[in-house]
């Protein structure tokens, strides 16, 4: 009795719209930055979190992968449990943002995000696209690569000011999308010092070029090219704590952003110049072994980039590869997996990565079987200590060994259920220390 309903076509929609409204619209009282892309929206994220607590006193909220912070006490940042919360949950968290103080926000948007409607009705201030390849095509995901697309793509036609890597594959398309709603004064775009597409009508307003890299730290410069790339004060030398080549992209895109919002090269330079990521391109040295490197690599795109690096980097070394497949999700990563591997592993083990409620043998023998075993020497260690364990015993002090796909993440998802799980820095930092010790004696 005198209850109110509301019939709606779309609940999803509907749920995103209210929830905005019920907290107070929280994204008017934040500059609020999105990132999107296959990979290096994290990274990236966290490079503009970076700069901009540089700038604004550590009044930057983040909403990502790995943590959301939405305030600047210790207990405001928590580990996330899914890339972009649920539209209820994200206007609860920017509401608290804003109750806390916080002046900017920076956010990882999933194609899941848009699929699902999660950010309906939000329009971000700046809106960044890194590049796009096949993922997360499977029957709880996108039904094929044309859904994933078009939902990435939303990211672009909600932006106030659209980012866009000029090297991305469908480029064409993602500057289209961006051009329906913005007019291209406020679209940048940016790609390496030697990168040409005579087919491109627009020109390129930021390049970046490697000076060097190491297993320590990545140099590169950044150059305005266009007119009004020019007016943003950003031009010049950064180093990064993050290795790997590929960081000079998501670097590139972070310093683009903290110029539109009013950052000096001074602030970029000092803010970027220690970001580290938990799970991601953490490194840890090992006295009589290779040096071993726990990546979150979890697609095709992700794992040739880091392998092709080590390749480069180390003048080809032997390389060890510990790496599984989710289960229930991301169904089409596998031949990836399987093509990487062969093109670049010399031995890969193949073991568990959440695998839900599919059977993580089935899952391996999956990958195995795309695999060249004339260039890949398999194994199938489904306990994923014990395949870090022996990964990293067999290596000898020229070999690299790659932990991939999890990360930080403190947990495995077995039939529904998160059951405890050490992280792969833990483990990996654990079997050092006992085959150091186990060599001393």
């Amino acid at each position: 009795k005198g209850m109110h309903a509301l019939i709606v076509r779309d609940v999803s929609k509907a749920m995103a719209l209210l929830s905005a409204a019920f907290f107070r619209f929280p994204q008017d009282d934040l500059y609020v930055v999105a990132f999107t892309g296959t990979k290096g929206k994290t990274t990236s994220a966290y490079f503009l979190k970076g700069m901009l607590d540089q700038a604004n006193g550590g009044r930057t909220a983040l909403i990502s992968s790995v943590n959301d912070v939405v305030g600047p006490k210790p207990e405001d940042s928590f580990k996330s449990s899914l890339t972009t919360p649920e539209s209820l949950d994200l206007f609860r968290d920017m509401r608290t943002a804003v109750d806390n103080g916080m002046t900017h926000l920076v956010m990882e948007v999933s194609s899941q995000a848009y699929k699902k409607n999660r950010v309906f009705g939000l329009t971000y201030d700046l809106g960044f696209f890194l590049n796009i390849s096949p993922d997360h095509i499977g029957p709880n995901e996108h039904p094929n690569f044309a859904d994933y697309l078009h939902c990435k793509l939303q990211l672009m036609v909600n932006s106030r000011k659209c980012i866009i890597n000029a090297m991305s594959d469908h480029f064409d398309e993602i500057y289209a999308a961006a051009t329906t709603t913005t007019n291209p004064d406020s679209i940048y775009l940016f790609a390496r010092n030697d990168f040409e597409n005579p087919n491109l009508k627009q020109p390129i307003d930021f390049r970046f070029q490697s000076v060097e890299t190491d297993m320590k730290e990545t140099e590169f410069k950044l150059f305005c090219a266009s007119e009004k790339a020019k007016k943003l004060p950003i031009a010049g030398d950064y180093t990064l704590q993050m290795i790997g080549d590929f960081n000079e992209m998501n670097g590139t895109a972070a310093i683009i952003g903290a110029g539109l919002a009013g950052e000096s090269y001074a602030e970029c330079a000092k803010g970027i110049r220690h970001v580290t990521i938990p799970g991601r391109m953490e490194t840890l040295p090992s006295k009589n072994h290779g040096p071993v490197i726990v990546d979150y690599a979890h697609n095709k795109a992700s794992m040739i980039a880091l392998m092709s690096f080590m390749q480069r980097e180390f003048n080809n070394p032997k390389i060890i590869v510990v790496v599984g497949a989710p289960g229930d999700k991301g169904v089409s990563r596998r031949p990836g997996f399987s093509e990487s591997l062969t093109a670049y592993a010399n031995k890969a083990f193949l073991t568990t990565d959440d695998p839900g409620f599919e059977d993580p043998m089935d899952i391996a023998q999956e990958i195995d079987a795309g695999i060249d075993h004339e260039k890949v020497d398999v194994t199938i260690e489904l306990d994923r200590e014990k395949a870090i364990h022996d990964a990293i015993a067999m290596s000898n002090k020229d070999d690299i060994v790659l932990i991939c796909g999890k990360g930080a993440d403190p947990f495995q998802k077995i039939r529904g259920v998160d059951t405890p799980y050490p992280t792969d820095i833990k483990v990996a930092e654990s079997v050092i220390n006992e085959l150091e010790k186990d060599d001393k004696e």
